[in-house]
């Protein structure tokens, strides 16, 4: 009689900040791009988190290879190692870049104010209107034309794309307009500058709300320990949590967190479960059960 034994794959899971999507085609766009790397089973892109979730087979792929594809796409991408240093300067950077984007939206909104008043019948020299539009065209909309110019290069289309046709198609129509002295009737700055502004308070808003979204995921992952206890060629080992794969059984102290989701394959104890259902009483787990990454070990070993 023939008996065969299946061995689970050793798998590897790597996340990546992703930088400079605006919709979903860039979504898309990133996915695809690190989906076509060879080694990679499987890609996912969750557009309002920022974050980029690579599978594959252990050691298939590389990291560096994964960033460059993304550069490649148009877009940044850096990876979450588990070095918690590395991470924490990679958050600060979020945080940094969130700031910009409130000054931008702050000095957009203010430049943009007065060239709405010749609507209300309040005169503005021409000239002033093409300072102040300029300086909003081409300083807090610069990034526009970057990622437009990203989006042509790799042969696709964006929404920052459409913002640039349709803003610069507006302003230098009235850069022509004002050089030949059609007259201030002609003048379409306060359109090319409201949609910019616009725009950039949309992202502003955007950003906080996806700053909310991840702070909330932050917190409950901070729950999960940054290290486990793997065995391995029947030692004991610690591995950050980064480097654990499918298919590795993980060792559980008494009183110890646990580092991620799993099934109990050996000993018995009780979890405290209640950073997901509330419930301070203990749950009893042995053989067969489910447990939960970020719960809390009672008195029993488990693997």
């Amino acid at each position: 009689m023939n008996t065969n034994v299946a061995t689970a794959e050793k798998r590897e899971h790597v996340t990546l900040p992703v930088s400079g999507m605006t919709c979903a085609s860039c979504a898309g766009r990133v996915e695809k791009a690190l989906a076509a790397v060879p080694g990679v089973a499987r890609a996912s892109v969750n557009l309002a988190t920022e974050r980029a979730t690579v599978e594959g087979p252990s050691g298939a792929f590389r990291a560096s290879d994964l960033v460059l594809a993304v550069e490649r796409a148009g877009y940044g991408a850096e990876i979450l190692t588990g070095d918690a240093e590395r991470d924490r300067r990679i958050l600060a950077d979020e945080e940094a870049r969130a700031r910009r984007e409130t000054r931008r939206m702050a000095t957009a909104a203010v430049l943009t104010a007065p060239l709405l008043l010749p609507m209300i019948g309040v005169p503005l020299p021409g000239e002033v209107q093409f300072v102040l539009a300029t300086i909003v065209q081409f300083a807090i909309g610069a990034r526009f034309y970057v990622s437009a110019w990203k989006a042509v290069r790799a042969f696709a289309g964006n929404m920052d794309l459409l913002v640039t046709l349709g803003t610069s198609a507006a302003y230098f129509y009235s850069v022509w307009q004002l050089l030949v002295g059609a007259g201030h009737a002609h003048l379409y700055f306060e359109a090319s500058a409201v949609v910019v502004a616009l725009v950039v308070v949309g992202k502003w808003l955007e950003g906080r709300a996806k700053r909310s979204t991840t702070a909330a995921i932050r917190a409950l992952t901070a729950l999960r320990p940054e290290r486990a206890r793997v065995t391995r060629d029947g030692i004991e080992v610690e591995v950050p949590i980064s480097a654990v794969a499918v298919g590795d059984v993980v060792v559980v102290r008494p009183g110890e967190k646990l580092p991620t989701d799993g099934r109990v394959t050996r000993g018995s104890s009780e979890v405290d479960e209640s950073l997901l259902t509330g419930e301070s009483l203990p749950v009893a787990k042995t053989v067969g059960d489910m447990a939960t990454g970020g719960s809390v070990n009672g008195s029993g070993l488990l693997h």
